[in-house]
């Protein structure tokens, strides 16, 4: 299991993790699929929800979020029992956002910059979380499957990026996914990388380190 040498689920032991479909599933919930505009208000609330906790922390009221998501305090409660609940499923929708973003940006855009720029994602991601690492090492039962769903969403993603742009020459090949999102996270959690811009430049040093060594594929024989 990859583990972020910064602590953020430093000897969390890796459970089950959910399929997608279930990443934004409240506890307790029975497996009967949810309707189109129940999940995009869940959606919105999970999006507010995250707004509140980088601005207000992770023990921010509930009822501040029920009036910036513009819905009752027993409309949250309902969906998310625990706070731990709303949290675990604030974060998976985070880690899904950052995974869906790979292949558009790999379809957007040349290999070493679709790589490039999801890198400078997936570290907004692990900044914006920084918050969130006292909750997720509490123990709660609540946030078990995240470590197990950090892998399966994130490190595929990167991998398919690192491939494409090592196959068409602009990175190096040896450049190992685990290893690549250790050093961003610990980039990124770093006290020393605290000032506005120090992360984000320090994750494109390393990135573009990954140039070095880097061998186009051979092309078809003349």
């Amino acid at each position: 299991m990859f583990r972020f040498s910064s602590g953020l689920w430093s000897g969390a032991v890796k459970g089950k993790s959910k399929n997608r479909d279930e990443s934004t599933k409240p506890r307790g919930s029975t497996d009967r699929p949810v309707r189109a505009d129940a999940r995009r208000n869940i959606d919105m609330l999970l999006q507010t929800a995250m707004a509140v906790f980088a601005t207000s922390g992770v023990d921010a009221p509930v009822r501040e979020i029920a009036e910036k998501a513009g819905v009752g305090v027993g409309t949250i409660y309902r969906h998310f029992p625990q706070r731990a609940d709303l949290i675990a499923a604030v974060f998976r929708r985070e880690i899904d956002a950052c995974a869906d973003a790979a292949p558009i940006l790999s379809a957007d855009r040349a290999p070493f910059e679709a790589l490039a720029s999801w890198m400078q994602r997936y570290a907004a991601f692990i900044a914006a979380k920084r918050g969130l690492a006292k909750a997720l090492h509490s123990g709660d039962p609540a946030f078990d499957n995240l470590p197990g769903y950090f892998d399966q969403r994130l490190r595929p993603a990167l991998r398919t990026l690192l491939k494409t742009a090592a196959a068409a020459g602009e990175v190096r090949a040896d450049v190992d996914a685990d290893e690549l999102l250790g050093a961003v996270a610990s980039l990124c959690m770093s006290s020393h990388n605290d000032a506005p811009g120090r992360a984000e430049r320090m994750v494109a040093l390393l990135v573009d380190g990954l140039r070095y060594g880097a061998e186009a594929s051979p092309g078809p024989p003349a």
